[in-house]
């Protein structure tokens, strides 16, 4: 049973610092209300100017 819990924290560990090397991860879930960045609303925008 030990086993598991030293797996289970040394797995822990190891997400944790591949996340940290990551460089700007968000991880404060969905965000409701804010603008999206400018590379998202621009397939958007070209869409409705070609009907």
């Amino acid at each position: 049973m030990w086993k598991i819990a030293v797996g289970f924290a040394l797995f822990a560990a190891l997400a944790l610092y591949i996340l940290s090397k990551g460089g700007d991860i968000d991880m404060s879930g969905e965000k409701h209300g804010e603008p999206l960045p400018p590379a998202a609303e621009a397939p958007a925008s070209q869409a409705s100017d070609s009907k």
